[in-house]
């Protein structure tokens, strides 16, 4: 009995330590939607190296192997926290890395196709799950609460936390799987795609910042949330996730091409 207590003790340590990303359906649903708009080289180019895979089904790989800790070294790959007043390197980057440069190491390495195929495919896997983190505003927020995980708020009546709000919760509470999540997105025209898919790394993470700002600003340490909160937070999770799809799609074309 004290082994089993010990273990319960110790898997709540672990998912307190390392809280889901966008969740498993916010990942998919950022791979399902760049898998639409890939060019016919980058699908092939992709299609060898994931040996057939779609995006969606690896795209959760970066969050599946934190538990190893052979793959300790890459946890800080998934965010990067600075001030609500600066600008991505203003401050001093950090020596373990973070979700930009984890971003431009993972397209060097697939981009090199002198590189072992093995490791083309781990960093593909890992590049799609890093674009999609980025487009999760908290993992871009700020040091001093981990990205909102300090702040704790009541969701529906069910303790909670400001990260896993904006990385399951609304998305689970709206109830689709990640295919009608992905179909059901607002459509765009040809010119809105363009403009979403334009800018670079350095770009979309000052958004993400601006908006993890505001978000910051939607509550207060304790609140209590719910409908409210849902209903006027809920286009904004959807444009998110279709940017972080769009933006995956350029970054891939951009790469096999």
């Amino acid at each position: 009995m004290k082994k089993l207590l010990l273990l319960m003790i110790v898997f709540a340590q672990m998912s307190y330590a390392n809280p889901p990303v966008w969740g498993k359906t916010g990942h998919r649903v950022v791979g399902e939607v760049a898998e639409m708009y890939l060019s016919r080289k980058a699908r092939k180019g992709i299609d060898k190296i994931l040996n057939g895979r779609s995006l969606a089904a690896v795209s959760n790989y970066a969050d599946d192997i934190k538990s190893d800790t052979l793959y300790r070294k890459y946890y800080p790959w998934h965010y990067v926290n600075y001030d609500a007043d600066k600008s991505y390197g203003d401050e001093p980057v950090s020596e373990e890395g973070d979700i930009v440069m984890a971003i431009q190491t993972c397209i060097e390495k697939v981009k090199n196709d002198i590189n072992p195929e093995a490791d083309r495919e781990f960093y593909l896997k890992m590049l799609i799950h890093f674009v999609g983190d980025l487009h999760q505003p908290l993992h871009a927020g700020w040091a001093e609460n981990r990205g909102g995980n300090d702040i704790e708020i009541g969701w529906f009546g069910r303790e909670s936390n400001l990260h896993r709000l904006w990385d399951s919760d609304l998305i689970n509470n709206y109830g689709m799987s990640y295919t009608e999540l992905a179909e059901n997105l607002p459509e765009i025209s040809k010119g809105q795609r363009k403009m979403m898919q334009a800018g670079n790394v350095y770009d979309w993470v000052e958004e993400s910042h601006r908006l993890a700002n505001s978000i910051y600003a939607s509550v207060e340490p304790g609140e209590r949330l719910g409908y409210s909160y849902n209903y006027i937070y809920w286009d904004t999770v959807e444009q998110q996730l279709l940017k972080g799809g769009l933006r995956l799609s350029a970054v891939l074309n951009e790469i096999f091409d």
